[in-house]
């Protein structure tokens, strides 16, 4: 069973419960017991940080939307709608052992072939990444922090 672990991000008040020696966390946007992984860990934290800290509105949040590329089917970790319904945001989660790298960003790439978000984020709750898309210019450039939901309307 996974023992959740402090994360580089604000703490929440998760409700958490144990059912067979399995931990569970109440998902808030799906309205359902999810299994706690140390995936789920990082994920359920970021939700609530672009939430309570970011001030993003729940209704424009989808989480683990499927995606297929290259034939393969995929799942986004966070993908975050502006208010005229178009992507702008996808964070990709890690669990807090997995490295951010060069390996993390290309997933996260490869998923943004499908979106072509403005803001491109990745996160093992310890390290954040935010990058800045610019398609013309074929660059990115890293953000010192997340924008928070009021800079973007």
């Amino acid at each position: 069973m996974f023992t959740p672990t402090p994360l580089n991000l604000p703490a929440y008040p998760f409700r958490l419960t144990e059912t067979n020696g399995a931990l569970y966390i109440f998902d808030k946007l799906r309205k359902k017991k999810l299994l706690l992984t140390p995936e789920e860990w990082v994920r359920q934290h970021f939700v609530q940080f672009l939430l309570l800290d970011k001030k993003y509105p729940s209704s424009l949040i989808k989480l683990e939307g499927g995606v297929k590329i290259n034939g393969q089917h995929n799942r986004t970790d966070i993908l975050v709608y502006n208010a005229l319904g178009s992507a702008f945001m996808l964070v990709e989660c890690k669990a807090s052992t997995v490295k951010i790298n060069q390996k993390v960003f290309d997933q996260a790439a490869r998923y943004n072939t499908l979106h072509q978000v403005k803001y491109l984020v990745l996160s093992n709750g310890l390290q954040h990444y935010c990058c800045q898309m610019d398609y013309p210019n074929h660059t990115y450039s890293f953000l010192d922090e997340l924008p928070a939901y009021e800079a973007m309307v």
